[in-house]
């Protein structure tokens, strides 16, 4: 900044915008992804990701961007919650009392009509330990277990009533009731001095919503939560103290923190122009359930720790780690210990919670925020008019819809690539055996397209026809059997060749064949292989490539950018 008192670079150091432009666009020129005579000032352009929402986010945050005006209340640490479920109340009661001697700080206890909640929380100290409840099949009958356990409850624990959310997750609810449930659970809350209501946008987000319809629904539904109590006689401020908020964390680290402060000056906003005094929100990050993959669940632990360090930088008052066996059913010991460890490593040796804010200020996060709290608000307002004769979720799952196509199409061509799932799989690996659990029936797994084939394995290999030396044909080869493998096909290769006839060597009769080498090798005898592979028996040939690549006839092929899920749909037909 030109007008800042400290200078925190040398002269030489100082550099301009067009500098930078220059910088890149040489890069660029280099990788051949922007042309000679193209300007420098095309890098903005080429290297701007757009996300799900149509919002822009640029390769360097500038000056002169709008500020986030709300920061986070908390102050240092942020209570590390544990996801306490499964039908056996003493396995429960066990991984609970675990997590809080393993430095957990709070309970979200999942539960129905058939949880015991005392066995559950048997030996749990509750003025201590805040308890968040989520039982959307039986609110009043697990509030009012919760409620009759003796003693008095920690201030931040939660009733979690949240009817919308319900509605939304296509659970039969009555809406009158519905109102009157919440009404009389917040009365019963209050003279217990603990929340009520909490606004689940991950409802949304389990659905596929993108961030800015997560934040709009929160909004509204908040919203409609505070007109359900103040038309009960509790004022704004009363309304306001009795509402949690719970947003999904993902691995894309940025729009994650965005998201989360975006979350706070939306909901001051509601505020203000709803008479309160209060602006602060209470905000839950849980690492999202549809991020996580079945298949080398592993990865889940990267995905985690990112996801949990934007809630904690975004300013989350409370965050909960899935454990990375989540997506395969119950989690073990193991994976709630890692869960639970990874807020450990980030507030205790990374020192994350000692700074309060520390994206605010940075260019790009608060455009950032800034763009998607003018979404998000966006998206409330839509909602606000949808909802004026009645609550109608139709035109807001067809949104979400419409999102949910635009991502799966770019997780099909894997412009979002899915480690171990659509990248990297590994077809010899082992799953972890895990009991089933109802919560994952909640969501639809971004990488659920992929999993389903690789759940089924192809019953016969695809014989891959490497062409020339492994130093050759090796680029190609790894590329296209990575695609086979997030199929669940197997190949059988060739190895190092020089000729037709070592191919044919190799050959045992595979119905689909795939040619694998550089396009000099394909130019030069590429013709000549496939027809010798027909002669031998091959009905389906593949190339890995360009089809124009070789001088013969082709039934499919298989470059960067295409349609993985068709290619290995159509693949696996021909195996069959």
């Amino acid at each position: 900044m030109t007008d800042s008192p400290l200078t925190l670079a040398q002269p030489e150091d100082a550099h301009t915008r067009a500098d930078w432009e220059a910088a890149t666009a040489a890069v660029l020129r280099k990788s051949r992804k922007l042309g000679d005579n193209d300007p420098d000032s095309a890098v903005w352009e080429k290297l701007t990701r757009t996300t799900l929402d149509g919002i822009g986010i640029t390769p360097l945050g500038l000056p002169g961007g709008a500020t986030s005006p709300v920061r986070p209340t908390r102050q240092g640490a942020w209570d590390i919650r544990s996801l306490v479920s499964g039908p056996d109340a003493k396995l429960a009661n066990e991984a609970a009392l675990v997590d809080l001697d393993g430095g957990v700080t709070s309970l979200w206890l999942a539960a129905d009509e058939s949880t015991d909640v005392a066995a559950t929380l048997a030996n749990v100290l509750l003025d201590l330990a805040p308890v968040v409840l989520d039982a959307p099949s039986a609110t009043t009958q697990v509030a009012e277990a919760f409620l009759a356990l003796p003693g008095a409850k920690h201030p931040d624990s939660n009733l979690g009533i949240d009817p919308l959310g319900v509605m939304l997750r296509d659970i039969p609810i009555a809406v009158d009731e519905a109102v009157a449930e919440l009404q009389t659970l917040a009365r019963k809350a209050d003279q217990h001095d603990i929340r009520a209501i909490v606004v689940d946008a991950t409802a949304a987000h389990d659905l596929g919503a993108s961030d800015a319809q997560e934040l709009g629904w929160s909004l509204a539904a908040g919203v409609a939560y505070l007109r359900w109590l103040t038309d009960h006689g509790l004022t704004v401020d009363q309304a306001a103290a009795q509402v949690e908020f719970r947003y999904a964390a993902t691995d894309e680290q940025f729009p994650t923190i965005a998201k989360v402060r975006a979350a706070r000056v939306l909901w001051a906003r509601v505020l203000e122009l709803s008479g309160a005094t209060a602006t602060g929100q209470r905000q839950h990050a849980v690492t999202s359930r549809p991020m996580l993959s079945k298949y080398d669940p592993y990865v889940n632990m990267l995905r985690g720790t990112v996801a949990a360090f934007a809630a904690g930088v975004g300013g989350a008052d409370a965050v909960t780690v899935l454990p990375f066996d989540s997506a395969n059913g119950l989690p073990d010991g193991f994976g709630r210990r890692i869960a639970r460890n990874v807020n450990h490593l980030l507030i205790d040796e990374s020192h994350v919670a000692a700074v309060a804010d520390p994206a605010g200020g940075a260019y790009a996060v608060e455009q950032l925020t800034t763009d998607l709290a003018e979404a998000g608000w966006a998206e409330f307002q839509r909602l606000e008019q949808e909802w004026e004769s009645g609550h109608d979720f139709d035109p807001f799952r067809e949104r979400i819809a419409a999102v949910v196509a635009k991502r799966e199409a770019d997780i099909a061509r894997r412009k979002r690539p899915l480690t171990g799932v659509s990248e990297f799989p590994n077809l010899a690996e082992t799953l972890p055996e895990r009991a089933a659990d109802p919560l994952n029936d909640r969501v639809r797994r971004y990488g659920a397209s992929f999993e389903a084939l690789r759940d089924e394995p192809a019953a016969q290999p695809v014989f891959l026809a490497t062409l020339g030396s492994i130093a050759q044909h090796t680029a190609r080869a790894t590329f296209i059997s990575n695609l086979f493998a997030a199929g669940g096909i197997a190949v059988e290769a060739a190895g190092p060749t020089s000729g037709v006839e070592d191919l044919l060597a190799s050959y045992t009769g595979q119905a689909v064949v795939c040619l694998a080498g550089t396009d000099a090798a394909y130019g030069e005898w590429g013709a000549a292989a496939v027809a010798a592979l027909r002669e031998a028996g091959a009905q389906h040939v593949i190339i890995a490539g360009k089809p124009d690549a070789v001088d013969a006839e082709v039934d499919d092929a298989a470059a960067m950018g295409v349609d993985a899920l068709a290619f290995l749909t159509a693949t696996r037909e021909k195996l069959a």
